[in-house]
Parts: C-alpha cells; structure tokens; sequence
C-alpha cells in the first residue's frame, strides 16, 4: 500500500473517530454484524521494507482486539452461527466472526492460544496447495526478489526494462509498481509464469515460502480438531477465479473442498475467494459458489454485514485487521460501519 495512500486513509480514519462521527453513524450504518480478515499474526519483523506488512497484526494487537470485542457485547460467532443468524433474521445481539486466510502457521502458533483463551470461535480458509507444498505466494517472492537486488530486468509489454531498487524508496515504488502490473495480467497463468521466471532469475525458491510459513496437513489436523475452529476452503491453488473459465472456477472451488475432506475429515461448508476484490471474484464466482452449495462465501470488499446479506451469502464483505493500521480506535471505526459506508457509497450490499 502506497504512502498517500495510507496517509489518506488514516487521516479517513482518525478523522471518524475523533469528530465522533462514527459513534453518530453507527446506528444508521453499523449492521447487524462484521466478519473480520486476518492473515498473519506475528511479532513484528525488522526491517523498512515490507510491503506486505497490511498482512500482518501483532499478537499484542489481536489480544486487544479480543478483548475489545468481549467488553463491548458484541457475540463472538462460528460461520455457522452467522450463517443462522442471517437466515433466520435474529439479530437480537450483534455480532462478529473472526477469520483468516491461507492457513500460515503463526494462526497456530501465535493466534490460536489467544482465541482459544478467551473462547472465541474463528475458522481458516486453507489452499491445498499450501499444505500439500506446491502453491506460489507469489506476493512473497516479489518482495524477496526486490529486497535482494538493487537492479531488476524484467520484459514489460514487449520490452526489456531495467529497474533500480537500491534504497528503501525505490523498492517500495518498484514493488507496488510491479505488483499492480502484475494483477493486471489478463490470466493468472500468464501472471504466475512471470513471477515464476523472475524469481529463478534472481535465485528466489518460490516453493520455500509455503514450507516456511504454511501448515501441514497434521497440523491443520490438530486445529481442526477443536471444536472453536471452522476449516474453510480457499481453492487448490489460490488463483484469480475472475481470470479462469468458468469450469476451472469452478473447479478450483469444488476440488479445494474434497481435498479437504479427504485429509481432514470434514467437508468444508464455506469459501473465501482468493485476493477477494472486485478483480478476482464477482457475480459469477457468486452464482458458482451458490450452486456448490457452498452456506456462504467472503471477499475482501470492505463493509458490515446487513440483514439484506441474507440473499447474498456468498458475497460477504470483510472488515480487514490491516497491520498498517494497528489501533483500537481505527477497529471501533470500521466495526460502527461508518468508514466502510462511506466507501461504499452508503450502499449496504455491494455484489455486483
């Protein structure tokens, strides 16, 4: 995320806060509930160059959090529970699930004894290829390549560019540059192959990242096991569904399930779309999920859940726990819904 671009959000947000106007909105704006977005919980890593540092909260932070949410009465719910609440339209008390894409292992090790401490339920969107050791975390080695070079070639719409990345500045544009380039490939395979060439230029081991990082199948299995923890399905191999054929949407949706069920024992009833935004999961991923039977499915769009939600159950926007953004007054301003109104233009369903 860009340094205006974090500025102006800040600046969104402390302004909410401090004018009071998020307490104002909140009974306009605030829902019925959240789903909150959490990808790594760790402590914070040295270094001024981390541009996936959005991904990571501190297990300070998330302790925090918690206990927040205890004190201010909100239910702490399972997918399940939100899944019945909205069905069956009781939202006598309003409520928030806690979730966390991708399966890394810090959920176990840093995230898991907080939540269970305060017996919160929470679930995990896992891609199989994670814990069977062949996905790409593309996003990471990007990051490596950057961080380990000071000058970078790579062929951009038919030309052979050089980039400099010598000080902190220059890698942080040049990521965001490339990054961006990057998401915007028309397939996700062309997107993967460039990535895949890249990193074996720079001698960047793509597949290290999921060894380091990610949980085992024994290790899900253990997490699995409790009765707080909801296993959910995040694709075989975390693409952009938006730039597959419908049938390979559809598959990734539907085979990430089975493996699943076959390495865990249980079949997953909910689903979260990988990057989740508006490029890589619209209407038809929507209809797809539905048709699997999937009970809901979650972006990343941002926004609180409304009763309206019950006819989109899988198209649930999220509420993101941003790791550039780690202060309880940003999490009373987007839980009261007002920021997330805002940026929506005031619409309480965004699923087109």
């Amino acid at each position: 995320m860009s340094g205006l671009r974090q500025t102006i959000i800040r600046g969104g947000l402390e302004g909410l806060y401090f004018s009071g106007a998020h307490v104002a909105l909140k009974p306009f704006v605030g829902g019925v509930g959240a789903i909150l977005t959490l990808h790594h919980v760790r402590p914070p890593r040295p270094g001024r160059f981390q541009p996936n540092r959005l991904l990571e909260v501190t297990p300070r932070f998330l302790a925090r959090v918690v206990k927040y949410l205890r004190r201010s009465g909100v239910d702490l719910v399972s997918l399940d529970e939100m899944h019945r609440r909205l069905n069956e339209r009781d939202f006598a008390t309003r409520f928030v699930c806690i979730t966390f894409d991708d399966g890394y292992r810090d959920t176990m090790q840093s995230a898991y004894p907080i939540l269970k401490a305060a017996e919160a339920p929470f679930a995990v969107y896992v891609p199989t290829s994670f814990p069977d050791r062949l996905g790409e975390l593309w996003w990471l080695a990007l990051e490596a390549v950057i961080a380990r070079n000071e000058h970078i070639g790579l062929q951009i719409d038919g030309r052979n560019r050089t980039f400099d990345c010598v000080t902190v500045a220059q890698k942080r544009a040049l990521y965001d540059e490339l990054y961006w380039w990057l998401r915007a490939r028309p397939t996700d395979a062309e997107m993967r192959g460039v990535i895949q060439n890249l990193a074996a230029c720079y001698h960047v081991d793509i597949a290290a990242f999921c060894e380091e990082l990610c949980m085992t199948w024994p290790e899900l299995a253990k997490l699995a096991a409790d009765p707080l923890v909801t296993i959910g399905a995040h694709t075989v191999s975390h693409p952009m569904l938006a730039k597959l054929t419908p049938d390979a949407a559809r598959s990734e949706m539907d085979l990430s399930r089975s493996i699943i069920e076959a390495a865990l024992s249980v079949r997953p009833a909910h689903l979260s779309y990988p990057i989740g935004d508006k490029t890589s999961a619209g209407p038809r991923e929507f209809a797809i999920a539905a048709a699997l039977g999937f009970k809901t499915a979650v972006t990343t769009r941002p926004g609180v859940l409304f009763a309206a939600h019950a006819r989109h159950l899988t198209a649930l926007p999220r509420i993101s726990l941003n790791g550039e953004f780690q202060r309880l007054r940003y999490v009373r301003v987007l839980l009261s819904g007002s920021a997330t109104a805002m940026w929506n233009g005031f619409r309480r369903v965004e699923a087109a």
